[in-house]
Order: structure tokens, then sequence, then C-alpha cells
């Protein structure tokens, strides 16, 4: 007699527990995911503002030079009693104040630059006048900053055809403000080739020689002098000579 065969039993646990906590777990994940890539948008829009506004800093143009501040305004040349130039930008600058007409006439400028002296064995930088006897004035014409500046003490006159200023071009303009602005001072030497020099300084002292050749970038100075029964040339330095 065959033996019959117990099926197995089969433990099922709650399938409702389990799909619950599954919904659970999916909705949790759910909210991870919205709220990340809410996130994520958010930075991105934040970069690409700070991008834009630093695209925006860049190409902010510089501001304009003092040729192109008042773009109405011109550039003319006012003659002055020679010496008395940077007394002229001074009474010139209190009256546009003091008469109210700083909407008319803008810049006063003594054109000058750097100058190397040697003065008695001394070596100095003073202001050198580049136009001895003119100032610039940058002003818009009228009949009213025309009798400002014509009637300032020391101004004789404007430059121009009769009474009539001419202003300069903004090329002139520009050329004679680069010139103010170079760095390395110019020297100022009475010297000239073939003049006959005294040595005062160095081994050759008390020895008398010809300038062969000056050079003012380097305010260094060649000179020929006999040494031995030879002419020899020497460099030296503008303080080392002297005018004899």
């Amino acid at each position: 007699m065959a033996k019959r065969s117990t099926p197995p039993t089969i433990v099922e646990e709650p399938a409702a527990e389990v799909l619950s906590e599954d919904v659970q777990l999916l909705d949790e994940n759910a909210e991870l995911t919205e709220y990340d890539e809410a996130a994520l948008e958010e930075a991105a829009a934040s970069e690409e503002g700070a991008e834009a506004e630093y695209e925006e800093e860049e190409e902010v143009p510089p501001p304009p030079d003092i040729i192109d501040q008042h773009p109405e305004a011109e550039w003319f040349v006012i003659h002055t009693y020679s010496g008395y130039e940077n007394k002229v930008k001074a009474n010139l600058e209190h009256r546009i104040a003091s008469m109210d007409v700083i909407d008319k006439i803008f810049q006063v400028v003594v054109p000058t630059e750097e100058e190397i002296e040697i003065k008695n064995g001394q070596r100095r930088t003073v202001q050198k006048k580049v136009f001895p006897g003119y100032v610039l004035v940058q002003m818009v014409l009228s009949d009213e900053s025309w009798y400002v500046v014509r009637n300032t003490p020391g101004v004789t006159s404007f430059v121009g055809s009769g009474n009539k200023p001419i202003p300069l071009s903004k090329a002139e303009v520009r050329q004679i403000l680069k010139q103010m602005e170079v760095e390395a001072p110019k020297a100022k030497i009475s010297y000239q080739r073939g003049q006959s020099v005294k040595v005062i300084d160095g081994p050759f002292a008390e020895f008398i020689g010809v300038v062969d050749e000056i050079s003012l970038e380097k305010g260094k100075v060649w000179v020929l002098v006999s040494f031995f029964g030879r002419e020899t040339r020497v460099e030296l330095d503008f303080l080392q000579v002297e005018k004899l």
C-alpha cells in the first residue's frame, strides 16, 4: 500500500503589509528625486545669472579720457606773458568758478615735461614748459566763455586768424598730452659735438678733451682726450665734464 504524500506547507506573508511598505519607500524616493531636480535647476539658473552678470561687467566700456569727456568742447590756445603761464592758469580757474561758467570751460593746461638739469655739478629734475608763453583751454566757444578767458589777467590773445580763435585738432592735443606723460625725464645739456670740455671727475680728471658724441637717453658723453700721445675716446657722465 503506497504512502500518501503530504503536500508542503506554504507560509504566506501578508501581502498587504509588504505592498504598503514598498509603496511607502517608492513615495519617499519620489519626493527625494523631485527635491534634487528642483535644487539642481535652481543652482544652474544661479550660475547662468552669475555668468551673465560677469559678462556684462566685462563689456563695460572704459571712461572717456580728458579729451573726450566733453565732446561738445574744443581745445584752444591762448597767448600769455612769458613766465606767467601758471599764474594765468590759476587766475582763469578762479574766474571760471566765480563767474559760474564751469559748464562752458572745462580744462586749463600748461604743457610741461620733466627735464634733468645739471648745474654746479649737481643733477636735479625740473618742470620745463613745452610751449613757453602758451596755455591750452578746453571750452565751448561762446561770447561769454570768450570774454571770461580773454579778460583774464595775463592773457594777451587767442591763437587764431584775426579775432577768431582756431581750435586744435584732437590729434594735436593728444600728441601734446602724450608728451607730458613721458616717464623718463630728458637731460638738459649745453654741450655740442666738437666743443672743448674739461674732465672734472674720474681717472681722467683735469684732462682737456673734445666732445665726440652725446647720448641724452643714457646721460653720457664721449670725449676724445690725449693720453700718452694718443687720442683716446672716453665715456663719461654729464656730471664728469664742464665747459671751458
